[in-house]
């Protein structure tokens, strides 16, 4: 039975080559997170009947991904009932869409059930919404970026390129060591994983850019393209005593960069109020759900 391997970015192309085969709305099912991420999550693959398996360490336990491919999902589903009970683990599945259960539910009916955690839902924004920031429901974003634009007259936009990475990463470093990154293991985590996503940002086709007052980088965005009609933000930071940085780098991001998109999805809230007071500020046109699956 085939093994499963750590995820590298030489794996890349084939990862991109099986998740092109259909259309997520979840962060999860994106090369660079899946690459980026792996070493924190101990995330492996392995490809058995021309389908991607992705395995997860999540605490002390084991979860599969939905199986990526065109091929027979049953079929799938018993390789992987198959290396379970050889590797004497529990089989059980995260990040789960809707569409995927209902796919589930044809093949094994009544089988299995899935638990959507709300903590873990993506935000999924319309690009039109963000980009114009209109109506009464926006006045409070609008309200931030005029005084931004009033206090800093100098500022400019800018995409991340070769020749302003290294600076990026030194804002990157200059944002953690302000928001106590040393006393938070997931802080340091996403921290390392923003700076490694910097270092390899054209390998993995990541797009990202900045905001600069008086020359000095102050706000940080990037991600990647999911879909045709969706880009997924896996990044952002800002200096918290620049008011109005953030809403500035998320607006002038979608009118520099993604307005070939129409949703953009800037991921989940991980149960964290105050960020989810932030993600619920702007409006989401839906949510990306993602459950747990495990046998009734």
């Amino acid at each position: 039975m085939e093994q499963f391997e750590k995820i590298t970015i030489e794996d890349r192309n084939i990862l991109a080559k099986y998740i092109s085969m259909r259309k997520y709305r979840a962060c999860d099912y994106s090369v660079g997170n899946l690459i980026l991420w792996a070493a924190v999550y101990n995330t492996q693959f392995t490809v058995a009947k021309d389908m991607l398996f992705i395995k997860f360490m999540i605490g002390d336990d084991n979860y599969f991904a939905y199986p990526m491919g065109s091929r027979d999902l049953k079929q799938a589903f018993q390789w992987l009932f198959a290396y379970c009970e050889e590797q004497n683990i529990k089989f059980k599945m995260t990040s789960i869409e809707p569409d995927m259960f209902t796919d589930i539910e044809k093949i094994y009916p009544g089988e299995y059930e899935v638990s959507y955690i709300r903590d873990y839902a993506d935000y999924v924004y319309n690009i039109e919404d963000l980009k114009n920031l209109a109506g009464k429901k926006y006045h409070g974003k609008k309200n931030h970026i005029n005084k931004f634009l009033k206090t800093n007259e100098d500022w400019d936009y800018e995409s991340i390129t070769e020749k302003n990475t290294e600076e990026c990463i030194e804002m990157v470093k200059e944002w953690c060591v302000e928001n106590g990154c040393c006393e938070d293991k997931s802080k340091a985590n996403e921290i390392c994983v923003l700076i490694n996503g910097l270092r390899h940002r054209k390998e993995l086709n990541l797009l990202g850019g900045i905001i600069r007052t008086a020359g000095r980088i102050v706000a940080l965005t990037m991600g990647e393209k999911s879909d045709d009609d969706m880009f997924i933000i896996h990044f952002e930071k800002a200096f918290a005593d620049v008011d109005g940085a953030y809403p500035m780098i998320n607006q002038q991001f979608i009118i520099h960069e993604l307005l070939n998109y129409t949703y953009v999805n800037r991921e989940e809230d991980m149960g964290v109020e105050g960020l989810r007071k932030a993600k619920e500020s702007y409006h989401p046109a839906f949510m990306a759900e993602k459950g747990v699956l495990v046998k009734r």
